[in-house]
C-alpha cells in the first residue's frame, strides 16, 4: 500500500496518518471512547494502513508504550507522592499565607500566581487545582476580591508549569524524543514561563475578574475552608522540599556543562543525583521526614499517604503509554520521516511547526498530554534532519501548543467550571481565553528567545 490516487509514498503516508488522527479525535471527542483504548486502536490502524507487517506493528506498539513509561511512570509516581505529602502536611497553605503576608492584600493576585507556579512543579495540574482551590476560597473570602481575580493567576501558574517546566511528564516526553538537555530546558522554561504566566494570570485575571462575578459552591467553601488546628510547617523547609528535585536536576546539568567529559568523580555523582528519577526519589524520601515525621505523622500515616495517591494516576500513566505507542508507530511506519522530508523542503520554521502540530491535536482531543506526546513523534524526525534548531526551545514550543484553547472536550475545563461555579460561556470567556493567552504568548517569547540562543 505504497500510494493512493497517484500520490507519492510520503504524501500517502501522511494521508494515512491524518486518517488515523481523525479516527482518534472522533472516537475521543464525539463518541467519548476511552483515550487509552482509542490510542492503541489508532496506532494499530495506522500500522496496517501504512503497510507494516502485523509483527512489526505489535513490536512498535509494545516498544513505544514500554519505552515511554520506562522513566515517565516513575516520575509520575514519585511526583504524586511529593504532592500528597505537601497536601497532608499543610505545606501549600504555608506557602500561600506567607506570600500573601509579604505581598499584601492589594497584590495578593501576584502572590497566587507564584503559589501556582511553585506548587505546580511537583504535581499534576488536576492535583494542583484540588490542592490549591481551598486556598483560593480562603484568600477570596479574606480579601473580598473577585474569585476569578484570585483563581485565574493560580490556574495560570499551574498550567504554565504543566505544559512547559520539567519534570512534568509531558515536557519530559518531548525532552526524551528531541534529545534535549534537561537543565537548559528548565532554564528556558522559567525565562519564558514566568512572563507568560504574568500576562495570562494576574493581568488577565484582574481584567476578567471585574467582568465575571461568581461565587464558589457553598458546600465546597464549607468543606475546604475548615482547616482545624493543624500547625503548618515552616515556609523555608516547605519551599526547599518542593524545589529540591529541580535544584538537584540543575546541579546535574551544571556539572555536565562544566565537565562534559566526566573527568572528575564529583561530576559523575552530580549527574547521578541530577537524573530526574534519582532527584525525585531523594526529594520524596526527604519529604517523608520534613513534611511527614517532622509534622507528627506516624510511619503508618506516611505509608498510607504514599499508597493512596498512586491509584488516581493509573489512567494518566496508561494514556501516556498509549500515546508513546502511537508515537512509535508514527516513527516506525515512516510517517515521521515523510513529514520531515516535506517540512524540510518547504523550509518551515520548525519551532512554529512544533507549536502548530501540538495545538491542532490539543484542540481536537482536549488532552495536553496526548497533544505533546503525538506532536513529539511527528516533530522528532524533523529535528533530527535540522541539527541547527534549538531542541530545547522546540520542547517548549510543543508544550505551549499543547495548552491552547481548552474547551468542552478537556477534563480540566469541567474541573475549573465546577470548582468556580461558572456556566459554560463564563468558563470559555475566562479559563479558555487564559489557556490560549498562555499558548500564544509563550510561542512569541520562544520565537524571540530563539533569536538569541
Amino acid at each position: 500500500m505504497n500510494s493512493i490516487f497517484g500520490f507519492s509514498h510520503d504524501v500517502t503516508l501522511i494521508i494515512w496518518a491524518l486518517v488515523s488522527i481523525v479516527f482518534l479525535v472522533v472516537m475521543i471527542a464525539k463518541f467519548k471512547w476511552n483515550p487509552f483504548v482509542t490510542l492503541l486502536l489508532s496506532a494499530i490502524l495506522l500500522g496496517f494502513l501504512a503497510g507494516m507487517l502485523p509483527a512489526d506493528i505489535i513490536k512498535a506498539v509494545t516498544g513505544g508504550l514500554g519505552g515511554t513509561l520506562g522513566t515517565i511512570a516513575i516520575v509520575i509516581g514519585l511526583g504524586t507522592m511529593l504532592g500528597k505529602m505537601m497536601a497532608e502536611s499543610g505545606g501549600a497553605e504555608r506557602i500561600a499565607t506567607t506570600l500573601i503576608d509579604k505581598f499584601g492584600e492589594r497584590n495578593v493576585h501576584w502572590a497566587m500566581m507564584i503559589v501556582g507556579f511553585i506548587v505546580g512543579i511537583p504535581v499534576f495540574f488536576e492535583v494542583g487545582v484540588i490542592l490549591l482551590i481551598p486556598i483560593v476560597f480562603i484568600v477570596a473570602r479574606k480579601t473580598r476580591m473577585s474569585l476569578l481575580q484570585i483563581g485565574i493567576p493560580v490556574l495560570a501558574g499551574l498550567s504554565t508549569v504543566h505544559g512547559l517546566v520539567p519534570p512534568h511528564p509531558a515536557p519530559m516526553i518531548a525532552i526524551d524524543a528531541y534529545h534535549a538537555d534537561l537543565g537548559k530546558t528548565i532554564l528556558y522554561s522559567i525565562i519564558i514561563g514566568l512572563p507568560t504566566a504574568i500576562l495570562a494570570g494576574p493581568l488577565f485575571g484582574k481584567w476578567i475578574g471585574k467582568r465575571i462575578q461568581v461565587e464558589p459552591p457553598a458546600n465546597l467553601v464549607e468543606q475546604f475552608t475548615t482547616t482545624g488546628n493543624r500547625e503548618l510547617p515552616g515556609f523555608g523547609i516547605t519551599l526547599l522540599t518542593i524545589l529540591m528535585p529541580v535544584i538537584l536536576m540543575l546541579i546535574g546539568s551544571i556539572a555536565s556543562i562544566i565537565d562534559p567529559d566526566g573527568i572528575y568523580s564529583i561530576t559523575t555523582f552530580c549527574e547521578f543525583i541530577g537524573h530526574e528519577v534519582i532527584a525525585l526519589l531523594i526529594s520524596v524520601v526527604f519529604a517523608f521526614y520534613t513534611l511527614g515525621f517532622a509534622r507528627g505523622f506516624s510511619k503508618e500515616d506516611v505509608s498510607r499517604f504514599a499508597s493512596e495517591c498512586l491509584a488516581p494516576t493509573a489512567t494518566i500513566i496508561l494514556i501516556i503509554g498509549a500515546g508513546g505507542a502511537f508515537k512509535q508507530v508514527l516513527i516506525t511506519s515512516g510517517v515521521g520521516d515523510a513529514i520531515a522530508a516535506i517540512a524540510t523542503s518547504s523550509h518551515v520554521n520548525i519551532i512554529f511547526f512544533a507549536w502548530f502540530i501540538a495545538a491542532l491535536i490539543r484542540v481536537a482531543t482536549g488532552s495536553a498530554t496526548i497533544a505533546m506526546t503525538t506532536a513529539a513523534g511527528i516533530v522528532a524526525p524533523i529535528l533530527a534532519q535540522n541539527p541547527d534548531t534549538n531542541v530545547e526551545l522546540a520542547v517548549l514550543a510543543t508544550g505551549a501548543g499543547s495548552l491552547i484553547l481548552s474547551h468542552v472536550n478537556d477534563a480540566g475545563f469541567w474541573m475549573v467550571k465546577e470548582f468556580f461555579n461558572m456556566s459554560v460561556p463564563q468558563t470559555l470567556k475566562s479559563w479558555t481565553v487564559m489557556e490560549t493567552i498562555l499558548s500564544v504568548v509563550g510561542l512569541v517569547f520562544i520565537l524571540l528567545l530563539s533569536m538569541v540562543v
